[in-house]
């Protein structure tokens, strides 16, 4: 698995071609000002302790409000109950405060912020406060494009709250955690620009971690994944999480991703 890993970042740090649009982790740029996006985002996870899979339906609207300054509803629908059930829903805002520009590159800082509520039960030790947990976040990105290659790492602060009005958080498990990620990407088609039509194909390699504060429990994923950019407009993302390490307990740690996107440019303007 290691020499996997190995060859895999090789490949992505050595053939510099990307965009800077990851499939589980935003970079520290935003949506265009006066723009707004829709994104429906589905994800399929392989159960551990039970048979059948956990299906997760989660509808966003992003509003860029300025070129700094963007803010994202979520919505959080699962079928835990065996029939589809909002669970509950988030806001998330994001302000880019840096940004360096160069001719073939440039550089972004942004400090982010999330609130979530949920209403299922608590099943799991992992801290996961987009779909399972009522609770906050809040952190820091930083994004470098070179050329067309992107490379964002993300380091975030999470709290888990009770999910009301049914579920406490455990007393026995750690209630806040430590989140840290790293995204490559890279452009594969096309080799040349002619057209803003075209569509463009990026590949992207992540790495998902948490460790909770209070036990030091940690996971560790990574997330391969294909990316579509339709007309300038449309986005397509299949990807597939796996569990690289873990000490923690997760109830579905292994599925996969698949999200549609559309922007609306100029919506506000």
């Amino acid at each position: 698995m290691k020499s996997v890993i190995i060859i895999l970042a090789s490949f992505f740090v050595n053939n510099l071609h990307a965009q800077e649009l990851f499939v589980v982790t935003d970079p520290a740029s935003n949506v265009p000002a006066g723009s707004v996006s829709v994104r429906l985002s589905n994800s399929l996870f392989k159960e551990i302790f039970e048979d059948g899979y956990n299906f997760h339906l989660m509808p966003e609207i992003t509003w860029g409000i300025s070129s700094k300054l963007m803010v994202r509803a979520s919505a959080f629908v699962s079928n835990r109950s065996n029939m589809l059930y909002t669970e509950g829903g988030g806001i998330y805002t994001k302000y880019r405060f840096l940004s360096i520009d160069d001719l073939h590159s440039h550089f972004r800082l942004a400090v982010f912020g999330r609130y979530s509520f949920n209403r299922a039960d608590i099943h799991q030790e992992q801290i996961e406060i987009m779909g399972h947990n009522t609770g906050f976040e809040s952190g820091l990105v930083a994004t470098q494009l070179i050329e067309k290659v992107a490379i964002s790492a993300t380091l975030s602060f999470e709290k888990a709250l009770n999910n009301r009005p049914d579920y406490d958080f455990p007393s026995d498990q750690s209630s806040h955690a430590s989140n840290y990620t790293l995204s490559i990407g890279r452009l594969m088609y096309p080799k040349k620009y002619t057209s803003f039509k075209q569509t463009n194909i990026n590949l992207m390699l992540e790495f998902v971690g948490q460790t909770l504060n209070e036990n030091g429990k940690t996971y560790i994923d990574i997330v391969p994944s294909i990316q579509f950019i339709i007309n300038s407009q449309g986005r397509i993302d299949i990807g597939y999480r796996k569990e690289l390490y873990s000490n923690m307990l997760r109830t579905a740690p292994n599925g996969v991703y698949l999200n549609f996107e559309y922007t609306f440019f100029n919506v506000t303007k």
